[in-house]
Formats: C-alpha cells, structure tokens, sequence
C-alpha cells in the first residue's frame, strides 16, 4: 500500500540544494507535487534543477543563497513568503567537509594540525546555516500553526570520525538543536526531526581511494554504500502526513553500521 505523504501543494525549502543529496531531496518533493525553494550558493545549473523540478511533477525556484549568511538566509526567506504565502517544510541540508586530523604527529614532532580555518568553515555552514535557516524560517510556520523542521545530522555526529572533529562536532551539534526545538517549537505544530545518513555514494565519496570505499562497504551489514536517494526517500517520509507523531527523533540511514568493527 503506498504512503500517502500529504506534500502535493505544500512549500518546501531545501537548503544545498544545487547537488548530492540535496538535489535529490528536491526532486523527490517534487515528485510528490510539492513547491520546492532549492538554496544553493552554487548557481550554475539553477535553470536545469528548476526544470527537472517541474519535470518531476512538480515546481519550483532556485534562490542563491549561503546559509552562514543571515542577511542572505532572511532575505530567501522573506521573498518565499512573498511569493507563496507559505513555508510548510524546512530541509536543512547544506554541508560541507575540510578533515584534517587534530594534530598529525610524526617521529616525536607535529606535522600538522586542523586550521582555525577549517574548523571555523565547518562550523559556520553546517551548524551556523541550521540556525540561521531555521531562526528565519520558523516563525512563518509559528504563524501556521503546522511546519516541519528536517535536519541532516550524520553517523559521525553518533560515533564521531577519524580526522574530522569538526564535522563530527557540527553534526552532533545538529542533534542537540534538532532535540531542543522538538521541545520548543512542538507546541505550534511543528514537528522537528533529524536524519544521520551513513556511507552515501556523493562527489565527496566519489573522491575517496576505492580502498577506503571498500571499507566502508564492510562495516555496513547490508553490503553497500547508500545512494542519495537513500535519504531523500527518508526526509520525505518524515515530512509526510505518515510521520506525525514523530518528533525529536534522529534516523540513522545507515545500512545498519557497525562503528569499529
């Protein structure tokens, strides 16, 4: 029996959305006959995502926008409402990624350390952009008294990673906000959840040595890596009429990963 998701005709905004996950996640929606707000700071294929949009059954529009930006974040914002009326879901999506171990150390002296500017980039879009997005957006919900906030947190945020405290910390941090606002914002009708995507087949993975791949792939008791719309299908799920009573929650999309194994 097919799900019935209760999205067509609804305004969806889906930060990072030009690529990866992100791009899926829109299309997705749109499937569903939803309007889709697609965020990005990369324009160059906007015209072709806002096709693809509408050729998925649905429409949308492509604002340029950074997330760790606030002015930019409440001007997107601001013009969606405008325009629509409305913002019935909030995807927050958009990350980045700058690994560097903490402190790299080799035959008794420091190689090299993660940079201020690593982490401070980290931070500021993957944690900075959740709360500017959110703080921009939910009061529109607030005055509708119905919205859905969507995080996405990661398995690392969970277990944390190899070179890469920074991401961790951005996404643990993201499970804290996520909890939080479940608390804060439930009693307006909005519902707040997260999801932790595992090993996803993304530009970032497509990077890695097959090696590291092929670790990965062992640790995951289903025997692959996750694809995009692996977390799509899981943020429209959560979205959906069908996940009204989850609240709060973080669901991990991971294959069933065993850390440390």
């Amino acid at each position: 029996m097919a799900i019935e998701t209760g999205l067509s005709g609804r305004v969806a905004v889906v930060t990072g959305a030009a690529a990866g996950i992100g791009r899926a996640t829109a299309l997705r929606f749109a499937k569903e006959g939803a309007f889709v707000a697609a965020w990005d700071r990369d324009a160059r294929d906007a015209e072709v995502l806002v096709a693809a949009l509408r050729a998925a059954g649905g429409d949308g529009l492509f604002a340029q926008v950074d997330v760790s930006d606030a002015a930019a974040v409440e001007a997107a914002t601001a013009s969606l409402v405008a325009a629509k009326g409305r913002i019935d879901v909030l995807v927050n999506n958009a990350g980045i990624v700058r690994d560097a171990q903490l402190v790299k150390w080799k035959e008794g002296a420091v190689l090299a350390t993660m940079s201020d500017a690593q982490f401070d980039a980290v931070i500021s879009v993957n944690l900075r952009g959740v709360f500017l997005a959110t703080r921009a957006v939910a009061p529109q919900m607030i005055k509708q008294g119905a919205g859905v906030i969507l995080q996405a947190s990661s398995v690392v945020g969970l277990y944390g990673n190899f070179g890469q405290t920074n991401y961790a910390a951005t996404k643990a941090g993201v499970i804290a906000m996520t909890q939080t606002w479940a608390r804060e914002l439930g009693k307006y009708g909005i519902r707040v959840n997260a999801v932790a995507p595992g090993f996803i087949a993304t530009e970032i993975l497509a990077a890695m040595p097959q090696k590291v791949v092929d670790g990965m792939v062992a640790h995951t008791p289903v025997g692959r890596i996750g694809t995009p719309d692996d977390i799509a299908n899981a943020y429209v799920f959560l979205a959906s009429d069908a996940a009204s009573f989850i609240h709060g929650t973080v669901l991990s999309v991971d294959g069933g990963l065993v850390p440390g194994t």
